[in-house]
């Protein structure tokens, strides 16, 4: 099997190529490939597909040609993942598959927009937020509230007074079952500055990863809410770099790096 490896802000993915879907791509397989120990090791797979082959995305297909088929390091699927889209873009132009410039890129949460050259930052289109209220997550012990964001996957942004360098996440901090039934990304932040935020955050089905896209703009919309704007740039601060977000009233819009760092060929245990 051909694979790619790439990384944005340090939230790093195996790149499966498999244009014509002929790759059966288990479960069991992804999270195989993203053990650390005995795998290549990731935090996702970016399964490089055409939408037109692609049944979940197929009428998407009409608008766009390529189909991110995403999927956590325990090898569920997951609907959308914003630093994934940029280093699936970088892949696409690196690989002659897509022009620099902008193009859009199907996922399970909808067509994503990028803008990109050949080289530099990737620029998302991440669609308009949706706000549902607040909900509480407990780490070790300590209740945070945080607000309800979706942004075709869910998310908990806490904004916490406790410093996040201090948290131990090396588990899974509790959420309610009722509001989240299919599981939920927790970040919890510290406003540092005016539009600035440092956040940790725990990905369902991958556990603490060094960044997450859709996350740093659930942040961002939380920090917005607590300083009562609604539009505005924000900067991210992750253990993996810094991203930036932008807020309008229609749209969002997530900036950072993304890069390919190696390439060759997987051998899978029988």
């Amino acid at each position: 099997m051909k694979f790619l490896k790439g990384h944005g802000t340090e939230n790093d993915f195996v790149i499966i190529p498999d244009p014509d879907g002929e790759i059966d791509l288990s479960a069991a397989i992804v999270a195989e490939i993203c053990d650390r120990r005995t795998g290549l090791g990731a935090d996702g797979v970016l399964r490089v597909v055409r939408s037109k082959v692609s049944p979940e995305v197929s009428e998407q297909a009409g608008q766009t040609e390529w189909f991110m088929d995403y999927r956590n390091a325990d090898g569920s699927m997951a609907e959308m993942c914003g630093n994934g889209v940029r280093v699936f873009a970088r892949y696409l132009v690196d690989a002659g598959l897509a022009e620099p410039g902008e193009f859009g890129i199907a996922t399970r949460g909808g067509i994503r927009k990028v803008r990109l050259q050949g080289e530099g930052d990737v620029t998302i289109d991440m669609g308009r937020p949706t706000v549902y209220g607040e909900s509480v997550t407990t780490v070790s012990g300590h209740e945070y509230t945080g607000l309800h964001v979706d942004m075709g996957n869910p998310h908990l942004a806490c904004a916490i007074g406790d410093p996040v360098v201090q948290l131990d996440l090396t588990h899974q901090p509790a959420f309610d079952p009722g509001v989240f039934p299919g599981g939920v990304n927790i970040e919890l932040f510290n406003a540092v500055g005016p539009r600035r935020a440092v956040m940790r955050v725990f990905e369902r089905g991958s556990g603490e990863t060094r960044s997450c896209g859709t996350g740093a703009v659930a942040t961002a919309v939380a920090a917005a809410h607590l300083s009562g704007e609604v539009t505005g740039e924000w900067i991210v601060e992750v253990a993996g770099g810094r991203l930036t977000v932008t807020l309008d009233e229609e749209t969002s819009y997530l900036t950072g790096p993304a890069v390919i760092i190696a390439s060759g060929d997987l051998t899978l245990a029988e």
